[in-house]
């Protein structure tokens, strides 16, 4: 029973599906997402978010520019990222609020907005990941950041 049981366990390990390389277009830069369209690497915006301190102990996040020059038509993005420093596993997603003419966030100790889950595996070997959004977005200004960093990559869902 025991050796039948071995054989079966190494049977199923050895059907078990390994994770497909990726094979289509590298990005350019490294620590810089890039949106997947199809055979097209779509650069996101890389930009310094601005840290302005507010009532209540409000801290508001405030990137330049109403839009992104990063569009996507995908409600559910997949981007790819070839590391150097930044840690695949710690980037956070944010959607942005639009006022007077430039993109935001709000956080207070009671109110923290919910990150958008994301999911990053390895796509290769040297660094390389897909990202991938776990739900629908709706149509907006969107943000992927490091954990504890004000360094944002910008895109906008259309």
């Amino acid at each position: 029973m025991i050796p039948r049981t071995i054989l079966l366990l190494t049977a199923m390990a050895l059907c078990a599906p390994a994770q497909p390389k990726y094979n289509g277009p590298k990005p350019d830069k490294p620590d810089l997402p890039y949106l997947v369209h199809a055979d097209n690497l779509v650069p996101t915006e890389a930009q310094e978010a601005r840290e302005q301190k507010g009532k209540k102990e409000q801290i508001t996040y405030i990137v330049s520019g109403a839009t992104s020059t990063a569009k996507t038509p995908l409600a559910s993005p997949i981007f790819l990222i070839q590391t150097q420093d930044l840690d695949a596993s710690k980037l956070q997603l944010y959607k942005l609020e639009v006022k007077g003419g430039q993109r935001e966030i709000s956080f207070t100790k009671k109110k923290q907005p919910a990150a958008i889950i994301v999911n990053a595996t390895p796509a290769g070997s040297g660094g390389l990941y897909r990202i991938e959004v776990e739900q629908t977005l709706s149509p907006g200004e969107y943000a992927l950041t490091p954990e504890g960093s004000n360094k944002v990559f910008c895109f906008a869902v259309f």
